[in-house]
């Protein structure tokens, strides 16, 4: 089955607002004959200052998080509904650098999960096994947890506006990337734990992505392999001309 491949740039907590424009109009232009689906998630900050440069435009606007509710006392949050008039289309949740550094567990993850697909948004879900995992020899069993317990409760309908990232911890920002061959035996195992909760052409329909230090001189070899959709891109997607290589990949 054909699926289009979709590579996404993360930010992370990068750029001034100055800075951030200056990027998105270059990725506008650099992407503008690109052949894939793309987006950029850019800090809350730096949203409402790259929505009107990337309208219309074949980048997709993304957030890089939100909170479990509408609205309320929650100090320091972000909602989907702020999220939603800023223009927002996605939104990535349970990145690793959530799930680890931010103490944020598979339950919470749902709830946004939900939450923001009942908003109508794209939702990118992470999941991903940290190296004592890897060398302990349950990778497979991380992800497909992380997989069927982020979903728990999504509707069929629903899932078409789900996309997973395979993030192995070990590999972001550490230079270290899995083997192409390493990622793609992850990749259809969550392809498999999606067929065997919604049915095998929901598993086959899934776009998968990877990211773990995809740089422009891997991500052609790790694109080819058959379970692997795209690319979750950090470091990478910081400068037009690092990210436009691995958007544009022969």
């Amino acid at each position: 089955m054909s699926r289009p491949y979709y590579i996404a740039g993360n930010w992370k907590m990068h750029k001034t607002r100055a800075e951030a424009a200056e990027l998105a109009r270059a990725l506008v232009e650099g992407l503008k004959d690109g052949k894939h689906r793309y987006l950029v998630a850019p800090g809350f900050t730096l949203i409402e200052t790259v929505a009107p440069i990337l309208k219309g435009t074949n980048i997709r606007l993304g957030a890089q998080n939100c909170a479990p509710e509408e609205q309320g006392a929650h100090t320091g949050e972000v909602s989907v509904l702020q999220l939603k008039e800023l223009g927002v289309q996605t939104i990535i949740l349970g990145h690793s650098e959530r799930r680890h550094v931010y103490s944020e567990d598979d339950a919470l993850i749902n709830r946004k999960v939900k939450l923001a697909l009942a908003h109508g948004f794209e939702v990118i879900l992470c999941v991903g096994e940290q190296l004592h995992e890897r060398e302990g020899g349950i990778a497979e069993g991380i992800c497909e947890g992380q997989t069927t317990k982020g979903l728990d409760g999504v509707a069929p309908g629903d899932l078409e506006r789900v996309v997973i990232a395979y993030e192995p911890v070990w590999a972001i920002g550490t230079g270290k990337t899995a083997t192409p061959e390493d990622a793609d035996a992850i990749h259809a195992s969550i392809r498999r734990v999606v067929g065997k909760l919604y049915g095998e052409a929901a598993g086959e329909r899934m776009i998968i992505q990877y990211g773990g230090s995809v740089k422009g001189d891997n991500a052609a070899r790790l694109m080819a392999k058959a379970n692997i959709d795209g690319a979750l891109v950090g470091g990478a997607s910081l400068k037009a001309e690092t990210f436009a290589p691995i958007a544009k990949f022969a």
